[in-house]
């Protein structure tokens, strides 16, 4: 497809996905940025209610990112564990807040590669928490929901989400960014489903090469 005609329909999937969800939020419960930093590490395949229901116990008992940067990793583990990966998680949570504390007065930064040195963080869990918490367009958050929808809707034929962020990112203004990234997700997450697909229901049928023959 010529760039500027995929230019044209990444335009068009963002204004009819703005029309259906005009303020689209991310679904973790969070305070600041840390807490959201620390939620987005935890959700890594689980889902965002189940880590709704594990970062008010984490944060109650671990207020600070000095204090969970200072937790012990079996204490972390047992919080954490409901979410799987519950080691690696706890090992991640730690050490982010313990850089946090000591590099950067315990303040996330507004700056993206600075973000990313932060263990456990990659541009995906960095574009959430810029996005979300500072209003920061950093980029467009590529998660498995995103990899999808973007892949079916022939916005990219990239897999690797550095370069899918890439190629999104290309196709619309910076300003659409955050929203956008937020919109995929949440269409991925209940419409164009991994396995069955909603496409009898999808705003987006007739611009999906992907969809389904009775769409």
């Amino acid at each position: 497809m010529a760039e500027s005609l995929r230019e044209a329909r990444a335009r068009q999937i963002d204004a009819r996905l703005a029309e259906l969800t005009p303020d689209p939020k991310v679904e973790l419960d969070f305070e600041d940025a840390w807490q959201l930093l620390i939620a987005t590490i935890l959700a890594a395949q689980s889902t965002d209610k189940l880590v709704n229901t594990v970062t008010p116990v984490l944060f109650r008992r671990w207020p600070t990112p000095a204090a969970l940067g200072a937790a012990a990793q079996e204490e972390v583990e047992e919080v954490v564990h409901s979410t799987g990966f519950f080691r690696n998680k706890a090992k991640a949570v730690i050490a982010a807040s313990k850089k946090l504390a000591e590099d950067f007065g315990g303040v996330v930064p507004r700056d993206i590669d600075e973000v990313v040195t932060l263990p456990g963080v990659a541009r995906k869990t960095a574009n959430v928490v810029l996005g979300s918490a500072y209003g920061i367009a950093s980029g467009v958050v590529v998660d498995t929901h995103v990899t999808r929808v973007s892949q079916r809707l022939g916005l990219t034929a990239e897999t690797n989400a550095v370069k899918i962020e890439r190629d999104l990112c290309a196709l619309l203004p910076r300003d659409r960014w955050i929203g956008a990234g937020h919109r995929l997700v949440l269409h991925g997450r209940y419409v164009c489903k991994a396995k069955k697909p909603l496409c009898t229901e999808c705003v987006l049928a007739d611009l999906c090469p992907s969809r389904a023959s009775d769409a």
